[in-house]
């Protein structure tokens, strides 16, 4: 298993914030590893939208199987190799937010044999969008 948190402090509200990062739509624009990400089910952000993600050459389909606005979404997608879960937490600080981020992406089957090899390469793509989210939100990175 593979597993990536980042907490980024933003002079955004937690309402702004939190409506940014629970549109997956706007993973795109933060994250260099995602290609696009499009609605498939659902008229907005909220508990159980799905979206379909292209990252990487792959598709995956996103659902939000826990929305709490302003302060917590989780985000799942499940295939046949992988499953990714996604913690989005904000929280108010110093008249901002702060937004963690927590990834966990599991390989199954014969997947899982590359494990070792994934953590490596997800720590990579983290770090890479980790940097797009603190440009994207206006904030400061703090390392976990």
């Amino acid at each position: 298993m593979a597993h990536y948190v980042c907490t980024v402090n933003s002079p955004l509200s937690v309402e702004e914030a939190f409506d940014y990062m629970a549109d997956l739509r706007n993973f795109a624009a933060w994250d260099p590893g995602v290609r696009s990400a499009t609605v498939l089910d659902g008229a907005e952000p909220g508990l159980n939208t799905a979206y379909e993600v292209t990252a990487s050459g792959a598709k995956l389909v996103y659902r939000t199987i826990e929305y709490d606005r302003p302060e917590r979404m989780v985000a799942e997608a499940v295939t046949s190799r992988l499953r990714s879960y996604d913690i989005i937490e904000v929280a108010e600080r110093d008249g901002g937010s702060a937004i963690t981020y927590d990834a966990t992406l599991e390989l199954k089957g014969l997947f899982k044999l590359g494990e070792p090899i994934m953590k490596v390469v997800f720590n990579r793509i983290g770090d890479a969008a980790a940097g797009g989210l603190e440009s994207a939100l206006k904030g400061k990175l703090v390392r976990n």
